[in-house]
């Protein structure tokens, strides 16, 4: 079976850091054949930083209107079979792609392939918690609580998408929870036990510190998934009692904002799936 791969970079002002991210893919032992970088309407120099220090790789450029949007453009400018996505402030390990493919080779049946990560904040290595560990399999339960797989760690066979559907535009935050949980309702995903990349975080540009309760929007990923009747009788159980926890942290939270308005509006959506079989 051919293995050829397309690498999604999407981008919004950070010239600073998008260098290091394309130069990871660069020195990749197994090479991308294609790399395409999505800028998602940055001012900060992207453009011509890019055309001129990495013209071997496509550079496309919208309008901003969110990761979401910027991941699903470049499914529309990549053709490879299968597909990776590497957000710009993130780093490969320069055997992360032939890693995954040896291991696609000895289980081919599988459509996603993730891998554990090294997390770097503030520019120091920190050991992840455990509710962050990654699995591999049936994964669907355990990534109800939060988002178990990380973009840049995953290569996704492109047909799936066209099954499940391509990341959330209306999200600006946990649209890869959402997407993920969409894929593993259906499918078991294959986890390389060791870590191949270096995913960074700490810094002031990062979406998750720019929406407060982010269990807001996994909320709203639940309602969707529970209500395109996808689910079987279980996961449908496992989900609402997802949901309904996640609302009763925020119900806790808005009553202590005194924000009486939003704490009603999320026990509206527990009295929903009430008596929910």
């Amino acid at each position: 079976m051919k293995y050829s791969v397309a690498v999604i970079i999407p981008t919004y002002n950070r010239c600073n850091v998008i260098g290091r991210a394309i130069e990871s893919v660069l020195r990749q032992s197994f090479p991308a054949e294609e790399i395409c970088v999505v800028d998602d309407g940055s001012c900060d120099g992207t453009r011509d930083f890019i055309s001129s220090t990495f013209p071997e790789v496509k550079y496309v450029y919208q309008e901003n209107a969110g990761v979401s949007s910027a991941r699903n453009r470049g499914l529309i400018e990549t053709s490879a079979e299968w597909v990776a996505f590497l957000d710009s402030d993130d780093v490969w390990l320069d055997e992360k792609l032939e890693e995954q493919r040896a291991a696609f080779e000895v289980a081919p049946n599988f459509r996603l392939i993730h891998s554990d990560e090294i997390w770097i904040r503030n520019g120091r290595r920190v050991n992840p918690m455990k509710k962050h560990r990654k699995f591999g399999g049936e994964i669907f339960e355990r990534c109800l609580p939060l988002c178990l797989i990380s973009p840049s760690a995953v290569i996704i066979e492109r047909t799936l998408f066209d099954e499940v559907g391509v990341f959330d535009e209306s999200l600006p935050v946990c649209e890869d929870y959402d997407l993920w949980l969409r894929i593993c309702c259906h499918y078991p995903v294959l986890y390389v036990d060791k870590p191949l990349l270096e995913k960074h975080g700490g810094h002031d540009d990062q979406l998750s510190k720019e929406h407060w309760g982010m269990d807001r929007f996994r909320v709203v990923a639940l309602e969707n998934l529970l209500n395109s009747s996808v689910l079987n009788d279980q996961q449908r159980t496992l989900a609402i009692s997802a949901l309904k926890e996640k609302c009763l942290i925020l119900i806790s939270g808005a009553l202590k904002r005194n924000n009486l308005d939003l704490a009603e509006q999320f026990v509206a959506v527990i009295d929903t799936y009430s008596f929910d079989s």
